[in-house]
Order: structure tokens, then C-alpha cells, then sequence
């Protein structure tokens, strides 16, 4: 089968996740760890915005597409987060449950389209919400990662950290309800 752009750009965005994990997990330096890992991880990122605007400009989606960027943009996250879980020592017992919420909001969306898909037959478009819900996640994980870069110039904690992580979890939540709000006719006994 031969790939059109935006899919190249999916299928790149998933070989890119285990180059996240392998700079993320093993370098010994911290600043390697964290400067790469989010070097990867926001090249990761832009392929997931490219992928969909090229595809709608040019007329580009395909079954393949609408399969695999879904699940790409998922291994991407779910990816971040092991990696970041494996790597923070400081953070690890809050980011635990932000992961958790970002990893059962995912899952239970992907349910619910497949049970509205199955019902109706109609395709959950991604809302305005879930995109925002994204770009919350895509920043906190960047500036999870990149917070302990700049902790020798600009002393933080784990502030940042922090904040991103409450940020992300709370969009997150807001999102999941809006959709389940959404579909609940189809969930329903």
C-alpha cells in the first residue's frame, strides 16, 4: 500500500514515540534526557497538526488516516507519560494520577465513538474541546520535561510541573464529560 503525506507523516509520528522513550529512559544525563526527549516530542507533535491540515487542504483523508492518527496521537501521549513517569522521581506520585486521567479520558472516548459508530453509524468528529484538551496535554508534557532544563538558571521546583499537570488533568476531565454529555443517547440501555 502506498502512503499519501499525512499518513507518512502518522506512520513518522509513531516511529517517533520509542525514540522519545529511548531518550527519555536511558541517557545517564538529565539535560540530554529532557532537552531530546522534547526535541522528539514536539517534532512528534507538529506531524500530528501537519498530518490533518494537509489531508483536509488537499483532499487527502483516508480510511488508513482516520484509523491511525487517532492512534498515533495516543501512543504519543500514553508514550510521554511512561517516559516521564520512568524519569521523575519528584513528580511521580501526582503525575501518576494525571496520567490516569489523561489515559481512562482517552480510552473511554475511543469506546464511546466506536459505540456511537456501531449504533448510528455516525463518526465522532473531533470537537473544539478535544483539540484544546490536546494542546493542554502537548504543553504539559513539553514543559514537563523541560522544567528541570532551566531549574539551574530559573530555580522553580517542580512548580510548573505542577501547574501544567493540574491544567492538563482538568481539560482533560472537562472534555471527557462534554463528550460523554454528547453521546449519552447512545450509551444508554
Amino acid at each position: 500500500m502506498k502512503l499519501n503525506l499525512p499518513n507518512k507523516l502518522t506512520m513518522l509520528r509513531c516511529v517517533l514515540v520509542p525514540v522519545f522513550l529511548a531518550l527519555i529512559t536511558l541517557p545517564e544525563n538529565l539535560y540530554v534526557a529532557c532537552i531530546g526527549g522534547a526535541a522528539i516530542f514536539g517534532i512528534a507533535s507538529f506531524t500530528d497538526m501537519l498530518d490533518g491540515k494537509i489531508a483536509r487542504s488537499r483532499g487527502l483523508i483516508t480510511d488508513f488516516g482516520k484509523f491511525m492518527d487517532p492512534l498515533a496521537d495516543k501512543l504519543m501521549v500514553f508514550g510521554a507519560m511512561l517516559g516521564i513517569l520512568c524519569r521523575f522521581d519528584a513528580i511521580r506520585p501526582w503525575f501518576v494520577w494525571a496520567a490516569f486521567i489523561v489515559i481512562f479520558r482517552e480510552l473511554a472516548v475511543t469506546s464511546m465513538r466506536l459505540v456511537v459508530a456501531g449504533k448510528s453509524g455516525e463518526v465522532i468528529a473531533a470537537k473544539m474541546i478535544g483539540k484544546v484538551k490536546t494542546c493542554t496535554q502537548i504543553a504539559a508534557i513539553l514543559l514537563i520535561l523541560l522544567e528541570p532544563a532551566w531549574q539551574s538558571v530559573l530555580p522553580t521546583g517542580n512548580v510548573v510541573s505542577y501547574v501544567m499537570m493540574a491544567a492538563m488533568s482538568l481539560v482533560t476531565v472537562i472534555s471527557g464529560v462534554d463528550y460523554l454529555k454528547s453521546y449519552w443517547k447512545y450509551i444508554q440501555p
